[in-house]
């Protein structure tokens, strides 16, 4: 197996910087789109085999290092008791959103294999797909960003209403990120028992938080996650959109490897986190609409600043947008693979 991901996550040495991309299976390839087109996305995320097939089509085409399981991170706030739907204007929306005990107290935690079967199962199609080729990564939502969701009902632009219950009910928020806590630690336990070779804790909303907030209030079950997490033998990956300002205090969580997005210098990100963990990241995704030579430029760029530090995994600081030119990802993880190369 192709284990150069791996070995990064861990600080080993490589031959080369792997690379893989944040929503590398997704809208911005024709082979998605047609497997798109037949049926509708949750449909898609709940049909193991052609979960597994959106996986694997950037594997094949992209020749990137680690595929990343299909999936979305509401499919365990559905399986909690929400109502779920994705509408093509409004993006997700769950229905009556959480904002007291009762909402709370509504909510379960669910047996993964018998409300989330169908995920387990993607994993062990992909692991028996994959034929060892490259490792497979599974993810789900950090809590606090979970939490947004549920409160919120959907996206949200100010996250009024779970700034609200943080302030003014700090015993209801925390009793509801306990409950989202308990429900991540076992999603990801099972994904990593059906297969999953490294998860990743996407923390999508971290950065709507004052560094007091993040550090006091939703650290400790960023914490608790990852180190609950770390009882199997796999890389823990924590990305948290935004972190600029909260990095000396994620680099505390104890994840193998911390994601960093496009707004913070790699150089600098590098030297807060230290030596304790391997970097991810950080191409700004609309660099993928640049010339060719333009990308070589930036990637190169990143390299050099990442030069140095316990093991670096190249990514995008945020998910592949849909309209990227499928020949410019391309050209980018050839890139990659070819300026990190060792003489």
């Amino acid at each position: 197996m192709n284990d150069t991901f791996l070995k990064a996550c861990r600080g080993e040495e490589t031959d080369y910087t792997p690379v893989w991309l944040m929503r590398q299976a997704g809208r911005y390839l024709k082979e998605y789109q047609e497997v798109r087109s037949k049926v509708d996305f949750l449909t898609l995320c709940k049909t193991p085999e052609l979960a597994a097939k959106v996986t694997l089509q950037p594997i094949d085409i992209l020749n990137v290092d680690a595929a990343i399981l299909f999936s979305d991170i509401l499919i365990p706030i559905e399986a909690m008791g929400m109502h779920l739907e994705f509408s093509d204007k409004k993006g997700p929306v769950l229905g009556d959103p959480v904002r007291n005990k009762a909402g709370v107290d509504r909510l379960v935690i669910p047996d993964t294999e018998d409300s989330m079967g169908f995920v387990l199962e993607t994993i062990r199609i992909l692991r028996r797909e994959l034929s060892d080729r490259v490792p497979l990564i599974g993810f789900s939502g950090a809590p606090y960003t979970l939490a947004t969701y549920i409160i919120e009902g959907g996206s949200s632009k100010n996250f009024m209403h779970t700034k609200k219950m943080m302030y003014q009910n700090p015993g209801l928020f925390g009793a509801l990120l306990e409950k989202i806590t308990a429900v991540t630690i076992e999603y990801l336990s099972a994904q990593i028992r059906a297969g999953a070779q490294a998860v990743q804790l996407f923390d999508s909303w971290a950065g709507i938080l004052t560094p007091y907030d993040y550090e006091n209030v939703i650290f400790p079950y960023v914490k608790t996650a990852v180190k609950a997490l770390k009882k199997f033998d796999v890389p823990v990956i924590y990305f948290a959109n935004d972190c600029a300002g909260i990095l000396k205090i994620v680099k505390k969580c104890g994840a193998d490897v911390i994601g960093v997005d496009w707004r913070v210098d790699m150089q600098k990100a590098a030297k807060k986190i230290g030596k304790k963990a391997s970097i991810q990241g950080n191409l700004d995704p609309c660099v993928l609409f640049a010339p060719k030579e333009h990308i070589e430029e930036r990637v190169q760029d990143i390299l050099n600043k990442a030069e140095g530090t316990r093991g670096h995994i190249f990514n995008l600081g945020h998910g592949i947008l849909p309209e990227t030119p499928v020949e410019n990802a391309i050209a980018m993880v050839e890139i990659v693979h070819r300026l990190s190369r060792k003489k």
